[in-house]
């Protein structure tokens, strides 16, 4: 009996332990550094900074002034694909810590779910069901998300929400195309049409769950193109076969969080969405292989990040530290 409780007493005191540190990982953050070899021969390296999943509080002191260096790293472009807040008084302190960001560089961004709505408590274990969003709601928006999105296009930066545009960065051309929060069902892939505003923008309310039968036959690219990008919240497997069957050279994801909690030589436990869980985060390729690995020849460069934030719900993270991503795009051999 006195073994048996030591036995206890020894497991609750390794969980409290794991507790602790998992709060503690929440605030070590990483600046993650990957090389994708996806520009024309010949080209000059492109440094693009990926920030996701924020999902910031007023008080997050350590992660604000953690975002505002960010600006340090000179990237030539940066991409934010969505949940940045967590808060409904978030606005003031995130766009602070995003200043130096929209000052520093040309950038494009896409909404996620924690931009219109802030979160709020779950059982975890919804997160082990195949799909584990919430019920539909029509309830309004009550984040601000429009007055986040009209400061960032003030600053210069492209929205993508159901959208598509170009940017100039280091003097170079990059067609963007993304879509609003697959994750809230929202996104409607933009379909070319040369007399338009470059595709269309959902409506909140609408709902519009794009067909995913429906394909958008490539355009030929552009000499003057150096990069062809497209952009979303949530990797859902009908988003990610459109922007690869749009001809995209690269596509960039949020939403995963890595999985949050990682368990060593398993990897992540969930995704929250249908993408797999070995793509959770970090450089792959998509249908298949990368496309620099045997077989990957027709597969479109695919990146996730785990992002910087956590529902402050769920203050936790294991072998999954929040992270930003600066990526150097090279040129293909």
């Amino acid at each position: 009996m006195a073994r048996a409780g030591r036995w206890l007493g020894a497991g609750a005191a390794v969980c409290a332990a794991g507790l602790a540190y998992a709060h503690l990982e929440t605030k070590l953050f990483t600046l993650r550094e990957r090389t994708v070899p996806v520009l024309a021969p010949g080209a000059r390296d492109l440094r693009v900074l990926h920030v996701s999943d924020l999902h910031l509080t007023p008080g997050q002191r350590r992660k604000i002034d953690w975002v505002r260096s960010l600006a340090d790293l000179s990237p030539d472009l940066v991409v934010n694909t969505g949940d940045n807040m967590a808060h409904r008084g978030a606005l003031a302190p995130l766009l602070h810590a995003l200043e130096p960001l929209l000052v520093a560089a040309p950038g494009a961004f896409v909404m996620g779910s924690n931009d219109y709505y802030a979160p709020v408590m779950k059982n975890p274990a919804r997160y082990l069901l195949p799909d584990a969003r919430s019920p539909r709601t029509t309830k309004q928006p009550n984040l601000p998300a429009a007055e986040l999105a009209l400061a960032m296009r003030s600053a210069g930066w492209r929205d993508l929400s159901n959208r598509r545009d170009t940017v100039v960065a280091d003097g170079r051309r990059i067609d963007l195309v993304g879509v609003d929060d697959p994750h809230l069902d929202l996104d409607v892939f933009p379909v070319r049409d040369e007399g338009s505003d470059l595709g269309g923008r959902s409506d909140l309310g609408g709902r519009g769950r794009s067909d995913p039968d429906a394909s958008t036959p490539p355009a030929v690219r552009d000499p003057a193109t150096a990069l062809r990008l497209a952009v979303t919240h949530a990797p859902y497997r009908r988003v990610l076969d459109q922007m690869h069957d749009d001809g995209n050279d690269l596509i960039l994801a949020g939403h995963t969080h890595g999985g949050q909690l990682r368990l060593p030589f398993y990897g992540a436990l969930v995704t929250n969405c249908d993408v797999d869980r070995r793509r959770a985060s970090g450089l792959h390729g998509w249908p298949g292989a990368r496309p620099d690995a045997p077989g990957g020849h027709d597969s479109t460069w695919l990146e996730v990040c785990a992002g910087a934030g956590t529902s402050p719900y769920a203050p936790v993270r294991f072998a999954c530290r929040p992270e930003a991503v600066l990526l150097t795009l090279t040129a293909r051999s």
